[in-house]
């Protein structure tokens, strides 16, 4: 039976075998250890750990079987919130597992478990070279690609996850196996898209792209228009081919030192695309939305570490509740009723509301797809609002139903879960046949349940 109320000398025997370290209630350095990227998460986990290597990292697992914990890892804590209730869980902070190089020939990158987006792209930018990057330099890379990832390259060249060639992972039973499509081929298929719920990860090796031109950037309009724009960048998205990836934003810019000074404290519709090509048939394309007379606009050839902060994501830790849909049209009353929730007029506490173009390669099944083959649904909403104390974190949950209800009659009735930072049943993910597919891998590697990940897949009941 687990230990619940652990302590800083309960956790000492697996301390005195570690390189990294351990932590638990009583050490002054837990407060600390525990805080996640979204600081809107309390987390509370029995222990912390940092492992330094991989060794570090079967010792924890076998600690906590010994002691009847649970252990899952964390990158960063993009989405943490998904994890639930920590209290018998030891939470593996990757951290210092920061290795990342790339091999320009085989056009491979190989990461360890705590490397981030900024820490591989601008190496393979350098070779003319782009990974399926998310929107923001400082998200974890292993966590990212496991739950799916979705990115400016997505309707091209898929979500991340089908561009996993190799992952390295520890097991429940303490063994450090290394699973590709030749070896381990279920576990392999299964970790892709079913999250950290099968064993730690420690080093992923993933495809690069060839990028030999690419023109990127975003166009900017008073948010009072936002109903209008929402409907021509619509009709836009019919005509673009799988070689443009694009946003449309409705932004309540803080007043803050990170936001550029013409956009503080201002209120705007963003679009944003990237289109793999030469400039001249670039802008050929996004003309459309040009025509719109954008009050700004920052379009032009950019190398692939462009991508990396495209999007504008915050960089450290901030609090934020977000929730999301997968939709498969969007109607004008649907535009309509999402931007009188969340747009001019509404009073809405939300910063951003945005909606995804999705398609492309990311709607279509691979050869050598994962668990996540592909995400359904023509588009992605998103809101997300930045909680100060609980009641704007009330108004910001309230306000981001209201803007999900305006596209729930068009909504896919699917969850993709690395936008999903809470508790989530995760049948809502997959088919009935691959989520049993993955709870009989979970069967046979973790049987007894000692991994988890945060979105969790559990073995079925015997």
């Amino acid at each position: 039976m687990a230990i619940i109320d652990f302590t800083a000398s309960d956790i000492g025997p697996l301390q005195s075998r570690m390189t990294g370290y351990a932590v638990a209630p009583g050490d002054p350095r837990f407060d600390e250890a525990r805080v996640a990227w979204n600081l809107a998460v309390d987390q509370h986990p029995a222990a912390v750990a940092f492992p330094h290597d991989t060794d570090d990292v079967k010792k924890i697992v076998a600690f906590a079987r010994a002691t009847g914990l649970r252990v899952t890892a964390q990158g960063t804590g993009h989405n943490a919130g998904a994890h639930g209730d920590l209290s018998e869980s030891i939470l593996v902070k990757t951290s210092q597992l920061q290795g990342a190089s790339v091999d320009p020939a085989a056009r491979i990158a190989r990461v360890e478990a705590g490397a981030l987006w900024q820490d591989v792209v601008p190496m393979a930018s350098e070779h003319g070279l782009a990974a399926l990057v998310g929107s923001s330099p400082d998200v974890g890379i292993v966590g990212y690609s496991l739950g799916g990832g979705v990115g400016y390259l997505g309707r091209k060249h898929g979500i991340a996850a089908n561009s996993v060639t190799a992952i390295e992972l520890v097991t429940a039973d303490g063994e450090h196996i290394r699973t590709a499509a030749g070896h381990e081929p279920e576990l392999f298929w299964a970790l892709r898209g079913g999250g950290g719920n099968f064993g730690v990860v420690t080093a992923m090796e993933f495809k690069l792209f060839p990028v030999e031109s690419l023109y990127a950037g975003m166009m900017l309009w008073p948010w009072e228009r936002s109903a209008e724009l929402y409907k021509r960048w619509r009709d836009w998205t019919d005509t673009t081919p799988d070689e443009v990836t694009s946003m449309a934003r409705m932004i309540q810019f803080p007043d803050m030192p990170d936001v550029p000074e013409p956009l503080r404290n201002r209120k705007m519709f963003v679009f944003s695309a990237a289109y793999l090509g030469d400039a001249d048939e670039g802008a050929r394309v996004v003309q459309g939305m040009r025509e719109l007379k954008p009050e700004m606009e920052m379009f032009g050839p950019m190398p692939p570490l462009g991508l990396m902060r495209l999007h504008g994501d915050p960089e450290g830790g901030v609090p934020a509740l977000s929730d999301h849909s997968l939709i498969d049209a969007l109607p004008d009353s649907a535009i309509d009723d999402a931007v009188a929730a969340a747009g001019p007029g509404s009073g809405s506490p939300l910063t951003i509301f945005e909606i995804r173009q999705m398609g492309g390669a990311m709607g279509r099944v691979p050869d050598d797809a994962g668990a996540l083959e592909k995400i359904d649904g023509r588009f992605l909403a998103f809101t997300v609002g930045m909680p100060m104390d609980a009641e704007s974190g009330r108004a910001i949950e309230c306000a981001a139903r209201d803007a999900m209800a305006a596209l729930a009659p068009h909504s896919r009735g699917r969850t993709y879960l690395n936008f999903s930072e809470r508790v989530t049943n995760t049948r809502s993910a997959y088919s009935v046949e691959t989520h049993q597919r993955l709870q009989a891998v979970k069967a046979r590697y973790d049987a007894d349940g000692l991994l988890h990940g945060n979105h969790r897949i559990e073995a079925p009941a015997a």
